[in-house]
């Protein structure tokens, strides 16, 4: 990969394994609109991000290479080689081939723990262009204003200090509805410590057991947060979607989720969360055009 800063612009040139649409609209984040074919607004640590993408090209707007070292970088996953993840998905198991073939743009996200949290307790029974607005409004309300694009002002995700004064009854009015004292929870365990740093030392057993502590987290929201944000990559979060298409692939038969992660983590090993993502996106996009 080339990398060009052009007036205010940066340009990463020769861009593998990158597909920005992949990669946002794959249900791992909600911090973002699609302004166009390929092009983006991102909100991602305390910063707005425009991004476009024309083939293996893909240009940052209004971004400097010390953002891109030290933020965007991390946050797109950029030192992580997914065509050797992809190779050896393909080669160990030949039913995840199509779904790696059609969403092969894929890449994990490393976002910031507090947002990630509360996002997958708000999508809890959701879907998601309403996470997205929850989280929007959340930004609006409690967030710093960090810039504008075509009219439309972004605000950041709020910070603990922030969210700590923040009320139930504020996050009902936001239309969390029965989340609302789960999204209070988790601010008050992470005000008592519970951070990204909380996590460098545990397993991950110990991490999703960590996160169960929190009213309302179940086994799929934090295996959510283990995957998305705090780097734990074979996480195996089951959802519907998930469920199904495991049993549809694998079993041939009605499957519990506790059996599908026992098999996941077996089949997959460190890389089931790659899988998950595949799986999960790739049918997710297949049954939505078929509709």
């Amino acid at each position: 990969m080339r990398i060009q800063q052009k007036n205010d612009d940066l340009i990463l040139q020769n861009v593998k394994d990158f597909n920005i649409e992949h990669i946002l609209e794959c249900g791992q984040c909600f911090n973002f609109e699609k302004i166009d074919n390929m092009e983006y607004i991102v909100v991602a640590y305390e910063k707005m991000l425009h991004i476009k993408q024309e083939e293996d090209t893909v240009i940052l707007f209004n971004t400097s290479l010390d953002d891109y070292e030290c933020v965007w970088k991390h946050y797109f996953d950029m030192d992580v080689d997914y065509e050797t993840i992809k190779q050896f998905l393909k080669q160990n198991d030949e039913k995840i081939v199509p779904a790696i073939e059609d969403k092969w743009g894929i890449r994990i996200l490393n976002q910031e723990f507090n947002e990630t949290l509360i996002s997958f307790i708000i999508s809890q029974n959701k879907q998601i262009p309403h996470i997205k607005k929850i989280v929007r409004d959340i930004s609006r309300k409690f967030g710093n204003e960090l810039g504008e694009y075509e009219g439309n002002t972004y605000y950041s995700f709020p910070d603990l200090q922030v969210l700590q004064n923040a009320s139930e009854d504020d996050f009902r009015q936001l239309k969390t509805g029965f989340r609302a004292p789960y999204i209070m929870d988790a601010i008050c365990k992470m005000s008592e410590g519970l951070s990204r740093d909380t996590f460098d030392a545990l397993s991950y057993e110990e991490a999703v057991k960590e996160m169960l502590k929190i009213k309302g987290v179940g086994e799929k929201v934090a295996n959510c947060v283990a995957l998305f944000s705090l780097g734990y990559r074979n996480a195996f979060p089951v959802d519907v979607w998930v469920k199904r298409v495991m049993e549809d692939t694998y079993f041939g038969k009605e499957t519990s989720k506790e059996e599908i992660m026992k098999f996941a983590k077996l089949k997959f090993g460190e890389y089931g969360g790659y899988a998950q993502q595949y799986h999960f996106y790739h049918m997710r996009d297949k049954k939505n055009r078929n509709l």
